[in-house]
């Protein structure tokens, strides 16, 4: 293992956690066994599983870890080196990370950063969640690239065998039909009132400009999201995703807008039922496991993706206005293109390494939605235009359209980001 990983020895200075070397193993379940040196929730010994995943961002580990659509996931990161900006509280995107393991190729020994609370060892150690380093993540993520994701195991329980942790591997639930966004969801409605503050990357909201009201069915969504709603002038009021359609009816909101969150949209039947009521008699608006949702709701289909897309590097081609967006994704499920032409929907928008469905809008009603993150939290801010698209649709309860979407952008373009 490298002399400049994590974890160090006792005699090291710096704000690094000090803790001894402890073996750790990540086992999938076609037997790979990878060896290393276990960080974050060490001890006692403990073994951890979930499907293993990969995300090819450079940066952003913190709001990858804290990202709700990770949930019942190990991450695997296939940048080099983690931890070497510590940990910022103020930019997590949920109040804990939500992953089940941590796979890396080198955990820093020392942060720097000004805004850092807390080293990425002590903070995990400090939220039980077991990591693993010293991994050949070039080897695994080009498994995981052949074979799909796997489910898998880290473990630094030195008794048990090899052959025992294939098999709790095996015995691990699959993705595949876990309804994960009930236990993502928040539980009571809350108003959100935090916007972006100095990390503003548009215009924000118009001076004299009436501030819709927003009802956030939440499926796990990132506060990022609420905060670019809450910029615009929204008033959000987030609430928990099995709201039924009496209830939305009843709060009146000028937009309804459906998060993103983890698991199978398929078994999220509650949420489905309810959009299926309401969506589009309210300008709605969906991400991720919202499109998702959205999608199965006017009878669309959806499938599992060999390996998922999870990055702040997607390429996106938006169709109605011909530009590229570079865009940050992380979702395993995707909805089937051919299924949208019977829910009287158009595509808008295609992730170009694969051609899939990025995007699509309704022709008739005011509802839209993509499969990646605009807020992009972390990742390139090419897509933020998509909310001010939801501000108008809210105003003009019209479907947004190209004409639409290139006036937003223009405001954009006119409002370079401030960081």
């Amino acid at each position: 293992m490298p002399t400049d990983s994590m974890p160090p020895d006792s005699t090291t200075p710096g704000p690094a956690r000090l803790v001894l070397e402890v073996p750790a193993r990540l086992v999938l379940e076609d037997g790979t066994i990878l060896r290393g040196v276990g960080f974050g929730a060490v001890s006692p010994g403990r073994s951890v599983t979930g499907e293993v995943v990969f995300n090819t961002a450079m940066c952003g580990y913190q709001e990858a870890l804290t990202d709700p659509s990770y949930s019942g996931q190990i991450l695997t990161m296939t940048a080099s080196m983690m931890g070497n900006y510590g940990v910022v509280g103020a930019d997590v995107e949920s109040n804990r990370p939500q992953v089940s393991g941590f796979v890396i190729r080198e955990l820093a020994r020392r942060y720097s950063n000004h805004r850092a609370d807390q080293g990425l060892d002590a903070w995990l150690a400090g939220h039980g969640i077991l990591g693993i380093a010293g991994v050949d993540t070039r080897a695994l993520v080009r498994k995981l690239r052949i074979d799909g994701a796997l489910r898998g195991v880290i473990s630094t329980e030195t008794e048990r065998s090899d052959a025992s942790l294939v098999e709790m591997a095996r015995s691990a639930p699959s993705m595949a039909g876990r309804n994960l966004a009930c236990a993502a969801s928040v539980t009571e409605a809350r108003d959100w009132t935090e916007d972006l503050g100095s990390w503003r990357t548009g215009p924000g909201r118009t001076p004299g400009a009436p501030a819709p009201r927003v009802l956030a069915l939440d499926c796990g969504g990132k506060h990022s999201i609420y905060r670019h709603l809450a910029d615009l002038g929204c008033r959000v009021r987030v609430v928990p995703h099995d709201l039924d359609a009496a209830a939305i009816r009843e709060a009146a909101p000028d937009g309804l807008f459906v998060s993103n969150g983890p698991g199978d949209p398929e078994v999220v039947e509650r949420t489905i039922e309810t959009l299926r009521s309401i969506a589009g008699e309210i300008p709605t608006f969906g991400i991720c496991l919202g499109h998702q949702l959205l999608a199965l709701a006017l009878g669309a289909t959806t499938f599992k993706l060999k390996f998922g897309h999870r990055g702040a590097n997607q390429p996106v081609r938006n169709l109605l206005t011909g530009t590229v967006e570079i865009t940050s994704q992380n979702h395993g499920f995707c909805v089937h293109p051919a299924s949208l032409a019977d829910a009287g929907c158009e595509i808008t928008h295609v992730h170009l390494n694969d051609d899939t469905l990025a995007g699509f809008r309704h022709l008739e009603k005011p509802l839209f939605c993509v499969q990646y993150h605009p807020e992009a939290s972390p990742g390139p801010h090419d897509s933020a235009y998509l909310f001010d698209c939801f501000v108008r649709m809210m105003q003009t309860r019209r479907p947004v359209d190209a004409a639409t979407m290139l006036e937003a952008q223009a405001r954009r373009r006119r409002h370079p980001a401030a960081v």
